[in-house]
């Protein structure tokens, strides 16, 4: 995103909704002498899209989804893997990397670091939040299939008002640009694909049985060809939005999705009722659910459908998140108290949180807050049994990332090096640790060796 922006990638760039990062990196390099900048300019001059800033855009983020990270950008896929879009764009990984070392853009990365993590804040607890009323909803014990991963990135120098999801393979990625308000309606749907695509994969024979009401689809002219052309995925997102409609209460949500062409969302808005009173997980309930389609009825109901023409705008995303309450509103209190080093009166507010919940990764954060708070209070021997309760109590990443840094920590002053080595190991190995963890990890590791 530095390169593009340096060479004079200008979408939205008067937007109010930038975040000042693009500006102030797009500056910075500015003023440099980078000479990769001239042939990075006439790469990106070949593949513009001049009348669709989104597309052009678009295709550098899959390109950064498929190459590796730095100093090499190399992609590391075989080319039947490779992504189309990325296809054109192999040239360039060496063109990155020489632009990488000549504009400092790690010493630009370290620094914005500060930015990242506030801006990060406010996507932490809605998202968690989120996560939980999904899981809850299908009765997912985890977060899907084994071995498939879910990640949300948010691109700072991207601009604004953007959303991007990308399924390769079992990585399934949703990136989100600055907005007035986080694009929680987003992160949800791309969840609940992700959730629920891979059992009209596993039953695809049942499914496909149901194809034939496909037809109906192609009325539509609303509907993403994608949709048009691949049965399963239009299944599932037919049920994404009806979950979505349940889970906001919103039927005429489901009624605008069969307008839109997504045209089983009204049978499994009708089916989710009964799900909700039995007891089996979606998991187990979804190949029943298929299998139940009458064709007959379903085609009856269809052929009575006039598609619109253009796809309504969603404007549930714009509206304000609810208010914080319960221990999440506690131990962001306990949090701020922190900050303004009233200890005494942070350490009641991580207590009573502890109370309060019995959501081990909200539990995690009180014993991170209390042990802290034992390192202020000179107490060593209690902060280290409390970060060693905050991994046991199933910390998010950022969290588990900063109690092995101090745990690292604690161990390097008591000289116990092997351990501390272990430690600041563990913690650059946290997937999802922030950037800032991860360099004091390092420097703590670099520390072990000198000593």
């Amino acid at each position: 995103m530095a390169a593009l922006n340096a060479v004079g990638f200008d979408a939205d760039i008067n937007s109010p909704s930038n975040h000042p990062l693009r500006q102030a990196i797009r500056a910075e390099i500015a003023k440099k002498n980078v000479p990769s900048v001239v042939p990075l300019k006439a790469f990106f001059e070949k593949h513009r899209y001049r009348n669709n800033p989104t597309q052009e855009l678009s295709q550098y983020i899959s390109f950064a989804l498929a190459a590796g990270g730095p100093p090499n950008f190399a992609i590391q896929k075989r080319e039947m893997e490779i992504p189309p879009d990325v296809l054109p764009l192999r040239e360039l990984s060496p063109m990155l990397a020489k632009f990488y070392e000549e504009a400092g853009i790690q010493d630009l990365w370290n620094r914005s670091q500060r930015s990242v993590d506030q801006y990060l804040e406010r996507y932490q607890e809605p998202v968690i939040n989120t996560i939980l009323q999904v899981n809850g909803y299908l009765r997912q014990a985890t977060t899907g299939f084994r071995g498939r991963h879910f990640q949300i990135f948010v691109e700072l120098q991207a601009p604004p008002n953007q959303v991007h999801t990308r399924s390769y393979g079992n990585e399934y990625t949703i990136v989100v640009t600055p907005s007035a308000q986080p694009r929680i309606f987003e992160i949800r749907d791309a969840y609940l694909s992700f959730l629920l695509d891979p059992l009209a994969t596993r039953d695809r024979e049942i499914v496909e049985r149901k194809h034939g009401l496909a037809d109906h689809a192609q009325r539509a002219q609303a509907l993403e060809e994608m949709y048009k052309n691949d049965f399963l995925l239009l299944t599932t997102k037919s049920l994404v939005k009806a979950v979505e409609a349940r889970m906001d209460k919103s039927p005429e949500f489901a009624h605008q999705a069969l307008l839109e062409g997504f045209i089983l969302t009204p049978y499994f808005s009708e089916q989710l009722i009964s799900y909700e009173k039995q007891e089996s997980s979606m998991m187990v309930y979804y190949k029943e659910m298929v299998a139940a389609i009458d064709l007959v009825k379903e085609d009856r109901r269809l052929s009575k459908v006039e598609f619109v023409r253009e796809v309504a705008p969603r404007t549930i995303s714009a509206a304000p998140p609810p208010p914080v309450t319960g221990a999440p509103k506690t131990l962001e209190d306990a949090e701020h108290l922190y900050e303004s080093q009233d200890f005494e009166k942070a350490k009641q507010l991580f207590l009573d949180g502890l109370q309060q919940t019995d959501q081990k990764p909200l539990q995690a954060k009180a014993y991170y807050g209390l042990a802290r708070i034992s390192l202020q209070s000179k107490d060593p021997e209690s902060a280290e049994r409390l970060f060693l309760k905050t991994l046991d109590t199933e910390p998010d990443a950022w969290v588990k990332g900063w109690a092995l840094v101090y745990l690292g920590r604690l161990s390097l002053a008591a000289k116990e090096l092997d351990q501390a080595a272990q430690y600041f190991q563990k913690a650059l190995a946290v997937e999802g640790a922030s950037d800032k963890a991860r360099a004091q990890a390092q420097q703590g590791l670099e520390q072990t060796k000198q000593q």
